[in-house]
């Protein structure tokens, strides 16, 4: 009898990885608003929601990012990888945040996922996190969608962890531009309007640090 393999699709509707890899990592922030960040990790069933919040970091020239001055190392290496994988690292022995890897390879640049507008699998995610916020913050959210270390440089296109285009249309009046959270080290570049938020979305938005 002929054995079957099943092999994982992409569920319909996944953007597919063109979508990361132009060169605009500031359009490609503000364009997450809207989408769903989705994921089933093992047996549990998928969990995730509507992308409220991101912030964009610009790679080599961007005092901010973990790959400035083109610095790479074992954590960092995936920066350098084709747009449309995910980055994920620990960030002060607390929390695992995740971040979709954009533009082409060898251009390090990464748009960190701040916050959801949790929809599925809540109690899953619940039971994950087992407090309130679900995915307020970026450390609550990957907690709630049972992201961890062994979650980073996956392809964005197939389970266990993918981003869905819902048709939700987001315009640019509804979108606040602000200064990102907790990189004062990053001297002017501290400064760059490089968070992206929702205006009105119905989860209040964190000041949890960031990378």
């Amino acid at each position: 009898m002929e054995t079957l393999v099943h092999t994982p699709s992409p569920p319909p509707l996944t953007l597919p990885l063109s979508f990361y890899q132009g060169e605009d990592v500031v359009a490609i922030a503000k364009a997450l608003l809207g989408k769903w960040l989705l994921t089933r990790i093992g047996d549990d069933p998928v969990t995730g929601g509507m992308i409220i919040e991101t912030e964009a970091y610009a790679g080599a020239e961007d005092r901010a990012s973990h790959a400035y001055n083109n610095r790479r190392t074992a954590r960092t290496e995936t920066l350098f990888g084709e747009g449309g994988v995910s980055y994920i690292y620990f960030c002060y022995g607390m929390h695992h945040l995740f971040n979709v890897v954009t533009h082409r390879k060898e251009t390090p640049h990464a748009v960190l996922i701040r916050s959801l507008h949790p929809t599925t699998g809540l109690k899953t995610m619940q039971r994950r996190r087992r407090k309130e916020p679900l995915t307020k913050g970026p450390g609550n959210l990957s907690q709630a969608l049972g992201l961890t270390l062994i979650h980073n440089a996956l392809p964005l296109n197939a389970p266990p962890l993918w981003i869905e285009d819902r048709e939700v249309e987001i315009p640019p009046s509804k979108i606040q531009a602000s200064e990102r959270i907790g990189v004062a080290y990053a001297k002017e570049d501290a400064l760059l309007p490089y968070r992206f938020s929702i205006i009105g979305s119905c989860c209040k938005i964190s000041n949890e640090l960031g990378p």
